[in-house]
């Protein structure tokens, strides 16, 4: 059983940088960053893989978000740049039993309790 621990949310501006870490109890494969805005399902936002050596992002985050790991402190990242309020959501990181893993909830084993970041217009 893994744990993972989400750290990093807060409230910024409109243009405005965060970023989130994800520590995980032992060690992972696969992990990815989804999203949840209230009212709406839960969405993929990016994925690496076990090595760090592969990553891949929703559409509406390419090019702001960059996904990043570092396995020798089980922590994974989510860097988030020229934030919008669209942005706004609890962010959840997930564990996938594989080295790699794409954009669907059902490839991930282990969440996070979420960490929420509302960003202001």
């Amino acid at each position: 059983q893994v744990q993972l621990v989400e750290s990093g949310g807060g409230l910024v501006q409109a243009g405005g940088s965060l970023r989130l870490s994800c520590t995980a109890s032992g060690r992972t494969y696969a992990m990815g960053w989804f999203r949840q805005a209230p009212g709406k399902e839960r969405e993929f936002t990016a994925a690496i893989t076990w090595t760090g050596g592969t990553t891949s992002y929703a559409d509406s985050v390419k090019g702001r978000f960059t996904i990043s790991r570092d396995n020798a402190k089980n922590t994974m990242y989510l860097q988030m740049n020229s934030l919008k309020p669209e942005d706004t959501a609890v962010y959840y990181c997930a564990a996938a039993p594989r080295a790699i893993a794409g954009p669907r909830t059902t490839e991930y084993d282990y969440w996070g309790q979420g960490t929420q970041v509302t960003v202001s217009s």
